[in-house]
């Protein structure tokens, strides 16, 4: 099973699903995982959260690194865990949220957009950073935190981030990109979530 390392180094894009229902996660999650995409994220303020995560992870479990997105509240991570996912994604740092995904053995990247959160996040055990809102942090920022963290620290750009700015991103040192409305959105066929997932991909490993 992928690590979210080694997910991201075999493709650095994550799929956030808001609003996905669990009728249609089983199309969704094959067109992504065909198109060469390994971290799915089903946010928790979507329809049946916790029911798309269990269908993802029985179906692509082996292949991809599944997990959860919005997770305010401590609790949810044993019920991500429960339901199969191993990782739990936040917008925000709460350091309990943290604890508890490391508690249930899962992979954690929390939202932070200032130096202050990101170490604060790190040494609370943290396996990686968001950086959000993408669209308020320009690559520039990615530059100079690059300089100051740990060369090892993950850092993703999520929001805003799109087949136009994946590479000024990478240049400046990103590891990887959460892509949710300029991937999925609810309603959105298959086939044309494959085709987007596709040229995701090939933008991002470029």
């Amino acid at each position: 099973m992928l690590d979210l390392r080694a997910a991201l180094k075999q493709c650095p894009i994550a799929a956030i699903l808001r609003g996905v229902t669990p009728d249609e996660v089983d199309a969704i999650g094959d067109a992504l995982v065909d198109a060469g995409i390994v971290i799915i994220e089903v946010p928790l303020n979507s329809p049946q959260p916790f029911d798309s995560i269990k269908r993802l992870a029985a179906r692509h479990g082996r292949r991809a690194l599944v997990g959860a997105g919005t997770v305010l509240e401590a609790a949810d991570a044993a019920r991500v865990a429960a339901a199969g996912g191993r990782l739990i994604v936040a917008p925000n740092f709460d350091a309990d949220v943290v604890r508890a995904a490391k508690a249930a053995g899962l992979a954690a990247l929390p939202g932070v957009m200032t130096p202050s959160e990101g170490f604060a996040a790190l040494r609370a055990g943290a396996d990686g950073l968001k950086l959000f809102p993408a669209e308020i942090i320009p690559p520039a920022v990615f530059k100079a935190w690059r300089a100051v963290f740990p060369a090892a620290t993950l850092l993703l750009a999520v929001g805003g981030v799109g087949v136009d700015n994946i590479a000024s991103y990478r240049k400046a040192g990103a590891s990887g990109y959460g892509i949710g409305s300029a991937l999925y959105q609810p309603g959105r066929p298959a086939a044309e979530l494959a085709r987007l997932a596709r040229a995701l991909v090939v933008a991002a490993k470029a």
